[in-house]
């Protein structure tokens, strides 16, 4: 199969998670959603997303004999439904678009198109990724999902004696390290993949993806529905929270129900509330809307996008939400919703200067051994133009 994963609607309201790349590039569980349909289709996806996001995904406009909504998760029967589909249908769901027999080119006019085509309707329950905080929310049930493709498609290692594993839904990709750890698996599975390492003391209560080359320091304190991206570092206690890869919180301090994107660093004693006072609903600033909605949640914490820091002894309150290149520090809590290239911290924020994220971007992400590269410039400057409303 040709097949395209749109971002639709969903690239909006996943900001600031999707600011920098296509839906189908988030992770959640242990794969990001292009690798799940990939596995699913046993095919080579292309992705559709915004223009100023195309130089650097290589974005397909073509037409495809098959386009896929990148925030739909992958269930056996819809990808088979999928397969079925024939030429000149969409399958939907509640209004919904989740597939389309052909993916019309992108100069084509949609609403054309689509009268032309008989709709079908998709009656199993789906799961969503709509809103930042719908990663964290579905993550375990993705991470037990992934496992399973794991165990048919990667190597295992065999631990030593120094690890106490409890249950029997461990699985360590070869090649990776773990040692004095204690392992849960009983409600839930825990992956650790190729070359990461669990270091000495660490508690894990599943279901835990700690990726590929990932860290998790001495003495880490994690709870189930949690991943860690590929080549992040993590120590104190994290709890059902999804770091998307290239991100590091190192030391002690709290992140619970939260997303992190790439790139970021929480300062030693960075903290996240994910609980009101009063127990009441979560509200979250909302990019599509332009203003705080209620998330239906009674936990969440910190949702940040990628290349944004915290200094140490930062306190996050319930539900902040922090933009792209932000740097927050000094003591209290700053305010719910921080935007893009912001500096400062409670007692207020100035712009961050472009050039500024520039040098800094270009510097962590040498570190990895990763360069910046002309396409991530112009992405950082598109970002900041698109933000500038709200930094007014």
């Amino acid at each position: 199969m040709d097949v395209i994963l749109f971002d639709g609607a969903a690239h909006q309201s996943l900001w600031p998670i999707s600011a920098t790349k296509p839906v189908a590039k988030i992770r959640i569980g242990i794969f990001t959603i292009e690798e799940k349909w990939n596995y699913y289709l046993e095919a080579t996806t292309t992705v559709r997303t915004k223009d100023y996001l195309s130089a650097k995904f290589a974005a397909n406009e073509a037409s495809a004999t098959m386009g896929i909504y990148a925030g739909v998760l992958p269930t056996q029967n819809l990808v088979k439904t999928i397969k079925s589909l024939p030429q000149g249908q969409i399958l939907m769901q509640n209004g919904r678009v989740l597939a389309i027999s052909p993916m019309p080119s992108a100069d084509a006019n949609m609403e054309e198109v689509l009268g032309k085509m008989q709709i079908i309707e998709y009656s199993e329950a789906l799961d969503f990724i709509d809103k930042p905080w719908d990663i964290f929310t579905h993550n375990h049930n993705e991470i037990v999902k992934d496992f399973e493709i794991v165990k048919v498609t990667k190597e295992e290692e065999t631990i030593d004696d120094s690890n106490r594993v409890i249950g029997n839904q461990l699985f360590v990709e070869k090649g990776a390290k773990v040692s004095c750890a204690i392992i849960n698996t009983l409600d839930g599975p825990v992956f650790i993949g190729k070359g990461a390492q669990v270091l000495e003391g660490s508690l894990i209560k599943g279901s835990l993806a700690l990726c590929e080359n990932a860290v998790l320091k001495m003495g880490a304190k994690i709870y189930g529905g949690t991943t860690i991206g590929p080549y992040s570092k993590v120590g104190g206690e994290v709890g059902n929270s999804v770091i998307q890869g290239f991100s590091n919180k190192g030391h002690d301090g709290y992140l619970g129900n939260s997303v992190l994107g790439e790139w970021c660093n929480l300062g030693a004693d960075t903290n996240t509330s994910n609980l009101k006072n009063n127990y009441s609903n979560v509200k979250v600033w909302d990019y599509s809307k332009e203003e705080a909605i209620d998330t239906g949640l009674q936990f969440c914490g910190l949702i940040m996008g990628d290349h944004s820091k915290s200094g140490i002894n930062t306190m996050f309150n319930t539900g902040t939400v922090v933009g792209v290149c932000a740097n927050i520090f000094d003591g209290g809590f700053p305010q719910k919703f921080i935007p893009s290239y912001s500096w400062g911290g409670a007692a207020g924020f100035e712009t961050f200067k472009l050039e500024k994220a520039y040098e800094v971007a270009e510097k962590v992400m040498k570190r990895r051994k990763i360069e910046f590269t002309n396409n991530d410039k112009n992405i950082l400057k598109d970002i900041f133009d698109l933000t500038s409303k709200v930094r007014s």
